[in-house]
């Protein structure tokens, strides 16, 4: 993939980040009935707050590869966001936390980690 396509991948996952972000905020509940086994009040409260970080990280990651940032430490941190992110939904989909559906949303994380470091390693760190 050369590096105009990688970033214009990158751009829509970080928008696609601030989108599920914001509405992971305004119908968490909602969200959380499709894709988890427990959607009380605390839990949907939680899963907000994921999303207030999800709009914050998304927008920071929109953001640099908008602006051609050279930051290295962005797409670094952001890959292992994901990839931590990835292998925390699969974990809660093993205990049952999870619908099978939630296993998509970590398939999408790992492949966006893994594009993020692909991006990091091309910037030359």
């Amino acid at each position: 993939m050369n590096d105009a396509l990688l970033r214009l991948v990158l751009l829509a996952i970080a928008a696609i980040t601030v989108l599920s972000g914001v509405t992971q905020m305004a119908a968490g509940g909602f969200v959380l009935s499709i894709i988890a086994t427990d959607a009380r009040p605390p839990v949907v409260h939680m899963f907000m707050t994921i999303g207030m970080f999800m709009v914050i990280t998304g927008a920071m990651f929109l953001q640099s590869l908008w602006r051609r940032s050279e930051e290295p430490a962005i797409p670094l941190w952001i890959a292992v966001q994901k990839l931590a992110a990835a292998v925390l939904v699969t974990m809660g989909w093993m205990k049952g936390i999870f619908a099978p559906l939630a296993l998509g949303v970590a398939a999408f994380d790992a492949l966006t980690g893994l594009l993020a470091l692909i991006f990091w390693r091309r910037l030359g760190p």
